[in-house]
Parts: structure tokens; C-alpha cells; sequence
């Protein structure tokens, strides 16, 4: 940004990672230290992002800025969109997994100064049932796991909670199966799903889709071909030693629009359970601007 915005409204999670009222603190204070108006909306219960977006779209706010996680920003962005106010992020949460994608630090004060003088990009949002999802939409396992996730462990635990519901998900050794119905109607079946926008996977430094990006108006999909436990654990040896999911193991695919089919299969976006199966997932360009790093590794790509 050319000039600092003269009115921001700050939606902040204060249990984003655990105790997280200092950190919100001390983003109001940065982004505040260059003459800007800094409105703090805390969030108390599910919704209260998407609503208070929603209140500060039509307020006439020059920035939005997030501070926690994933399923914050997921909020603000249901909340906000469509509308030209540029939206930045400062992770606070768990696995933050779009600040990892984009090159936002964890830093407060780094990640404030970013959204006060980054660059505002037109992004790709997914679509499904109606909601929008900025990094991904799992459908079958990792699905089932964000499902038996218990919040109140979560926060207690952090990511030490998605591995024991990992393991619970494994040992229920239940691998329904799905149809993945593409542009062309082609279709394809498999056990699991991944619909992303990004490369990274559930915080950790190792890709799923490798080539994704919200950057360009399309969704990277991967298709897990094989069942069961083993099936699962295979698929994630190969690509926690680096490799890329191609079969006998898994399909990659990419597209605007995916029609999902399967018995009670559940889906989650952001990290959120949505819901179950049957649903489509398509993409929207455009509906909103986020704010990257100047030096983002997502900008240098697509130069």
C-alpha cells in the first residue's frame, strides 16, 4: 500500500493458539503507531469473525486485518466477501498455514508493518455450499479427523490434537468410497480427496499439491486411490519424504468446478467441518484482495 489506511477495523481471536490477548495487544498498537484509526473487534464464539466483517464491510473501512488462525480468516473472508477493502493477515493461531503459504512472519510487529504496506492481491476463493474456503476443502480422512477433533483439547494441545485424531481416525480402519466427477464429467473413485488452493498441508513443510496457488482461478485436486490404513500411511510416507502423489497411489487434477459424490462421507474446509457428501466445489476470482508480503514467494512464482 502506497499510504497508510486511515481506518482499520482489527478482528482478533483472543484464544487463537492459546492466550492470545497479548499478541492482539500488541498488533493494535503497530498497526495504530502510523496515524491510523484501529477498531478492535474480539471474537468470542463461532460466527463473531463473519459477523463482524460483515459489520465493517459496509462501515467504509480502508483495511481488514485478522489476527489468528486459519479458521479465523476463513470467517472474516465468509464475512467480507465480495468487497474491494483489502483484507491482511496476522497468524496467531495453530497451524497458520496461509501465513506459512504466503511468506507472512509470525512476528507481530513484522506482520503488522505487512498489512499496513503490502501488496493487496485479487485471490481465488473455493466455493461449497454456498461457503467459502481459502486453503482447502478435505473430504474422507483428514476430514474425519478435523471431525473427532475436540476444541477444547485443541486449545490445550495444539497440533498434538490432530495427531491423536490421526490415530483415532486410522484405527477406525473405515475408508468409504467416492466419486470425484471433473470438468469433462469424467469419473474418477478413490477414498480420500484434497481440493486446494495451496501448497503447503496442515502446517507442515511438505505438499500435497504441489503446484496449487490462490493466486490463479483454479483448484488443485488430489485423489487418494488406495483404501483403508495402509492406504493413508503410504500416501503420507511418500510425501513426508518429499515425493509427489501420483498413482498407482493417488490421481492429481486440476479445475474450476468438482462434483463430489459419496455415502456420508464427511467434508472440511479451512479446517472446519462443513459437512458430508454429496457436494460441488468451484472456485471464485476476485471477490477479494488479500495482502502479501512484498517479497512473498507467491508473488516471485507467478511473475
Amino acid at each position: 500500500m502506497t499510504t497508510s489506511p486511515k481506518k482499520i477495523v482489527l478482528i482478533a481471536n483472543p484464544v487463537a493458539g492459546g492466550d492470545a490477548r497479548g499478541r492482539i495487544e500488541q498488533a493494535r498498537l503497530a498497526l495504530k503507531k502510523r496515524g491510523s484509526e484501529v477498531e478492535l473487534r474480539l471474537t468470542g464464539a463461532r460466527g463473531d469473525a463473519r459477523n463482524a466483517a460483515s459489520r465493517a464491510r459496509e462501515s467504509g473501512t480502508d483495511l481488514i486485518v485478522a489476527a489468528g488462525g486459519d479458521g479465523t480468516l476463513n470467517e472474516v473472508i465468509n464475512g467480507l466477501a465480495p468487497s474491494e477493502i483489502p483484507l491482511a493477515f496476522i497468524p496467531l493461531g495453530t497451524t497458520n498455514v496461509f501465513a506459512l503459504e504466503a511468506g507472512i512472519p509470525f512476528d507481530v510487529d513484522r506482520a503488522s508493518a505487512i498489512a499496513l504496506s503490502g501488496s493487496p492481491r485479487p485471490i481465488c476463493l473455493g466455493v461449497a455450499e454456498g461457503t467459502r474456503f481459502l486453503l482447502m476443502a478435505g473430504i474422507g480422512f483428514d476430514a474425519q479427523v478435523v471431525y473427532g477433533i475436540n476444541l477444547r483439547l485443541k486449545r490445550l494441545t495444539g497440533k498434538l490434537s490432530y495427531i491423536l485424531g490421526g490415530i483415532a481416525a486410522l484405527a477406525k480402519r473405515h475408508s468409504p468410497p467416492l466419486e470425484l466427477i471433473d470438468e469433462s464429467g469424467a469419473v474418477h473413485r478413490g477414498h480420500s480427496v484434497i481440493l486446494s488452493n495451496c501448497r503447503l498441508y496442515a502446517g507442515r513443510r511438505f505438499s500435497v499439491t504441489p503446484n496449487a496457488t490462490p493466486l490463479i482461478d483454479r483448484l488443485d485436486a488430489c485423489l487418494l486411490l488406495k483404501k483403508g490404513p495402509f492406504g493413508i500411511l503410504g500416501y503420507a510416507a511418500t510425501v513426508l519424504a518429499g515425493g509427489s502423489p501420483a498413482p498407482p497411489a493417488a490421481l492429481c487434477l486440476t479445475g474450476r468446478e468438482f462434483v463430489v459424490r459419496g455415502e456420508g462421507v464427511p467434508v472440511q474446509i479451512d479446517g472446519d467441518y462443513l459437512g458430508r457428501l454429496p457436494m460441488t466445489f468451484r472456485t471464485t476470482f476476485g471477490e477479494i484482495s488479500l495482502v502479501f508480503p512484498d517479497d512473498s514467494p507467491l508473488l516471485k512464482e507467478k511473475s
